[in-house]
């Protein structure tokens, strides 16, 4: 696994060096060897021996082909798709968590911090979100709230701190996203939010270890 992990992070430090110069090229090569790096590095931590690693290698292969379906500029159609390749691989991180157990008051309890977070996070986007990305915006915010809850509960029940902090990550990159798509475009964005999210899909995939 180490070597994609060094593998991932080194396209992921060219990916934003590319961003910075405005080199289109760069980041179509870039990017997606970033996301190929994580993928082999689940797969070659034993990803496909358990239900549970299954479930995350689903979700970073969709994760993988959101990546770079988001890279075209000016592409509403392309974010879409990539939005919704997003959303099936919160998905399946839901089910990975799912698959381990979940504890219920931990999950309760997640709900109702997780709910607030949420419901924060979209006063702030909602009013820069152009009104035909109202509803996917809104069913991308609860499919990754579920995510997020369902981590919390599987750490509970079964331990693996890491799992959390992954799930965690990956959210908060989401809301870097978010401000470069609707807020404001700046690389500062890109600067915390891919490293980030980068990070949190390699440490998923480090908790499919058998």
């Amino acid at each position: 696994m180490w070597p994609f992990v060094l593998f991932t992070a080194a396209a992921t430090i060219a990916l934003l060096a590319a961003e910075r110069a405005g080199w289109r090229a760069g980041v179509w090569i870039a990017k997606p060897l970033a996301a190929a790096g994580f993928v082999a590095a689940a797969w070659t931590n034993g990803a496909l021996e358990t239900p549970y690693g299954s479930w995350i290698f689903v979700g970073l292969v969709l994760s993988a082909a959101g990546d770079v379906l988001l890279i075209p500029k000016q592409a509403p159609r392309a974010f879409l798709a990539g939005l919704g390749s997003f959303l099936l691989g919160h998905v399946a991180y839901t089910f990975a968590f799912a698959v381990r157990g979940l504890d219920p008051i931990t999950v309760g309890i997640a709900l109702v911090v997780v709910l607030a977070l949420g419901l924060a996070v979209l006063r702030g986007l909602l009013a820069h979100v152009p009104a035909n990305m109202t509803r996917p915006v809104l069913a991308y915010v609860v499919v990754i709230s579920a995510m997020l809850v369902c981590a919390a509960g599987t750490v509970a029940r079964a331990g693996m701190p890491a799992i959390f902090v992954g799930a965690l990550a990956f959210y908060l990159s989401d809301l870097a996203v978010a401000r470069q798509r609707f807020v404001r475009q700046s690389f500062t964005n890109k600067a915390w939010g891919l490293p980030l999210y980068f990070a949190a899909q390699l440490l998923l995939a480090w908790t499919v270890r058998p």
